[in-house]
C-alpha cells in the first residue's frame, strides 16, 4: 500500500469519527512530510525518523505500508468505521452547504476541503466559516471575509464549484452578524444560534423567526443547538415554538438544515417531521470542520430518508443552476 495514501486515509477516518484533532493533524503532517519521497528514501529508516512530522506511530504506518500490507492502525479504523451507510437519498446529494476551514475553526486549509469534496463526487461545496462575533471560532471580520472571497474564486473547475458563504451568528434580537452588503456578495448564507441557547421560549422563538425572515438567509443551521453525544458532552435543545419558526422558513424559502454530525442530530426527528408537514425545504449538510467529516452526509441522508423527506424538497439534491436561482430568489423576497 502507498504510505502517503495510508497516512491520508487514517487522517480522514480519524476526522470522520471526530477523534482528537491532534491525532488527525499528526497523520496529515506526516503525509505532507513524505510527499514526493521515493520508496528507497522511505526505506532509509534513520533519515526518515529524523524528518520533521514523522513520529513513532506514523513511522510504523509507513513501514507496514512499504511491506505491502494494510497498516494495522488503518485496518482497525476501517473496521470501526464499518460499511458506509448506504441510502438511496445519499446517492442523490450533489453537494453540501455548510463547511469550515482553518480560516475559522476548521482543521485544514480550503484546498484540502475542496480536494476531499471532489473525491466524494460533490458537484459543489459551500465554504461557510464563522462570522465575527464567534471569537472562540476565529470568526471572519468583513476584511478577512473579503480576502477569503478572492481565494474562493480560484477554487472551482472541472465540474466542481466552491461556493462562497458564511455561517452567520444569530444575535439576541434575531439580526445576523455580518455587513448586509457583504452578505449580498455570497452564494450561501447559513444562520445559526451559538450563544444564549437557554433563552426563554418567547424571546428564542422571536429570535429564530426573525432570522428565518431575513431575506439574506438561505439556511437555518442546527436549529435547536442540542448535543446528544461526543467529546463536548451533551446539551439540551433550545426551547422555542417550532411551528412559527418553520412557518417563517416555509414562507421565506429558507431551508431547514438537517445537520449530519452524529453529536447534533439536529433537528430532532419530531421537529423534522413538523417542518416536513409545514412545507419547508431542507438542506442536508455535514457541518464539516475537516476533510474526513464531509462524508458525515451519510448520517443526515439516512435520517431524512427514514423520516420520509422527499428528495425534491432537499436543496442539496438540486443541480447548481437551480440552487443558485433559489438563493437569489430568497434574497430578493
Amino acid at each position: 500500500m502507498n504510505p502517503h495514501d495510508a497516512l491520508t486515509e487514517i487522517a480522514t477516518l480519524l476526522e470522520r469519527e471526530r477523534s482528537s484533532r491532534y491525532k488527525s493533524k499528526a497523520f496529515r503532517a506526516a503525509a505532507d512530510a513524505i510527499a514526493g519521497l521515493t520508496d528507497s528514501e522511505l526505506r532509509d529508516s534513520a533519515s526518515l525518523r529524523r524528518r520533521k512530522g514523522v513520529g513513532d506511530s506514523t513511522f510504523a504506518v509507513i513501514q507496514e505500508a512499504l511491506a505491502g500490507g494494510v497498516p494495522a492502525y488503518l485496518a482497525d479504523l476501517r473496521e470501526r468505521a464499518g460499511v458506509q451507510r448506504a441510502s438511496t437519498l445519499r446517492g442523490l446529494l450533489r453537494g453540501d452547504l455548510h463547511s469550515h476551514s482553518d480560516w475559522s475553526d476548521g482543521l485544514t486549509s480550503i484546498d484540502l476541503m475542496v480536494e476531499a469534496a471532489r473525491a466524494l463526487g460533490h458537484e459543489y461545496l459551500a465554504l461557510t466559516d464563522h462570522s465575527p462575533r464567534l471569537r472562540v471560532a476565529n470568526g471572519l471580520s468583513p476584511e478577512r471575509l473579503r480576502a477569503q472571497l478572492e481565494v474562493v474564486r480560484g477554487m472551482s473547475g472541472d465540474g466542481f464549484t466552491l461556493l462562497s458563504g458564511i455561517e452567520v451568528d444569530i444575535l439576541d434580537d434575531g439580526t445576523v452578524d455580518q455587513e448586509p452588503e457583504l452578505l449580498d456578495e455570497l452564494d450561501v448564507v447559513v444562520a445559526s444560534a451559538h450563544s444564549k441557547l437557554r433563552m426563554e421560549r418567547g424571546p428564542m422563538t422571536r429570535r429564530l423567526v426573525a432570522a428565518a425572515s431575513n431575506p439574506r438567509v438561505d439556511v437555518l443551521g442546527h436549529v435547536t443547538g442540542r448535543l446528544v453525544e461526543g467529546s463536548r458532552g451533551t446539551r439540551p435543545p433550545s426551547t422555542f415554538d417550532a411551528r412559527p419558526v418553520f412557518e417563517a422558513c416555509a414562507e421565506n424559502g429558507v431551508a431547514v438544515e438537517i445537520n449530519s454530525r452524529p453529536e447534533r442530530q439536529d433537528p430532532p426527528d419530531e421537529l423534522m417531521a413538523l417542518a416536513l408537514e409545514i412545507g419547508c425545504l431542507f438542506s442536508i449538510d455535514s457541518d464539516a470542520h475537516a476533510p474526513g467529516q464531509l462524508s458525515l452526509l451519510d448520517y443526515g441522508a439516512e435520517r431524512a430518508e427514514r423520516i420520509g423527506v422527499p428528495p425534491e424538497r432537499i436543496v442539496t439534491t438540486w443541480e447548481l443552476d437551480r440552487l443558485r436561482a433559489w438563493t437569489g430568489r430568497s434574497r430578493d423576497a
